[in-house]
């Protein structure tokens, strides 16, 4: 670890690989001989065209993804998707199947039902405050979609296999798993991720959205509301956020040429929640994980100590020796490591030696 830099397991913004951050440095006052900044120059250049179509395609490389389906860059986060998911595809009165596992997506069904979009809530894991991920889930034949959160950043749980639908296209909201591991995109009408938990800072969300359901979008949505906007523009329609794509751009080029693809990634990222899982295992009950065990995320490791004021100095001493961004979200409290793709395993390792080292000092 440099000596200046922290290990970061803040869970969003959160870490980049240090090379990533170090070509964006070094390029940062001349992009490629340009005598420009990235941030300067026009996204209608050749530069910036050529940024972006990269990213776009290395998206579909990494995915297996067919030309069904477009890469879309957008602004407004997660969020915006969850009400322009609704907008766009629930016109005439049809129906949408939501899972409730969480915050986020509680919130996009809120959303759904302030725009009076008629949707069912098929399951969901309340019941248990939200520490497992729904099985045996009947969806709706005739819905336009079933929508998920693949990954909940605030209680630690995700899908390890996603649900059969029967045929209905899957939407998910991939914010805190993205580009983690490979899948099997082709049951997917649409999937969303902001970019700032794996691949890129804040300011850019990335959308893969299938054929099938750009031919549902209605004429009548305000036009930045619309996907078919995006799609028949290569995201250029307006200013885009140009730095934000830049980096993701840099991003998924470190995922594929530097890990090596999906495969890699993922093997790297099961074995820093291994690791991590089994200190907590193994800690005798000094520390609490929060996740039902089947359905623990590889993404966010949530766990607690045995009161608060315990918790507080966990914290305050793991910021002393170098550990970063552990806090729990503040809805639940508690503690919480994000071990997104950038977090090395260096900084998982000296993430247990210190909870080992902490556990027989206060055990």
């Amino acid at each position: 670890m440099k000596a200046d830099r922290i290990h970061n397991f803040n869970p969003g913004p959160a870490a980049m690989p240090l090379p990533v951050l170090e070509e964006i440095r070094d390029a940062f006052l001349n992009y490629k001989g340009s005598g420009m900044s990235i941030v300067e120059m026009s996204h209608r250049s050749k530069e910036f065209e050529s940024v972006i179509g990269d990213a776009a395609q290395r998206t579909k490389r990494l995915l297996n993804l067919d030309d069904r389906f477009h890469v879309l860059f957008m602004q407004g986060g997660a969020t915006l998707q969850f009400a322009m998911i609704p907008m766009n595809f629930l016109a005439d009165g049809r129906s949408a199947d939501y899972v409730n596992t969480g915050t986020w997506s509680t919130n996009a069904i809120k959303e759904a039902r302030i725009l009076n979009k008629p949707i069912q809530v098929v399951a969901s894991s309340e019941d248990k405050q939200f520490t497992y991920i729904p099985g045996a889930i009947a969806f709706n034949r005739n819905a336009v979609y079933a929508h998920i959160t693949s990954n909940n950043t605030i209680r630690g749980t995700q899908w390890s296999r996603f649900p059969d639908t029967a045929g209905v296209p899957l939407i998910a909201d991939m914010s805190s798993d993205f580009m983690s591991r490979p899948f099997d995109a082709r049951p997917f009408g649409l999937i969303y991720a902001g970019a700032q938990k794996n691949i890129g800072p804040a300011g850019v969300t990335l959308v893969i959205v299938r054929d099938d359901l750009l031919k549902l979008v209605p004429e009548n949505l305000p036009v930045m509301l619309k996907y078919t906007t995006f799609s028949a523009k290569n995201s250029l329609y307006n200013t885009p956020p140009c730095f934000a794509i830049y980096a993701v751009h840099l991003m998924l080029k470190w995922i594929d040429e530097t890990v090596g693809g999906l495969e890699k990634m993922a093997a790297v990222n099961r074995t820093k929640a291994d690791r991590l899982y089994g200190c907590i295992d193994a800690s005798g009950g000094f520390y609490r994980g929060t996740a039902e065990p089947a359905s623990r995320s590889q993404m966010n490791v949530t766990f607690r100590l045995a009161n608060e004021d315990l918790e507080k100095r966990f914290l305050e001493e793991a910021l002393k020796s170098g550990l970063g961004g552990l806090k729990g979200h503040r809805s639940v409290g508690g503690c919480r490591a994000s071990l997104y793709n950038a977090v090395s395993m260096e900084a998982v390792d000296a993430l247990v030696e210190f909870m080992n080292v902490f556990a027989k000092r206060n055990g």
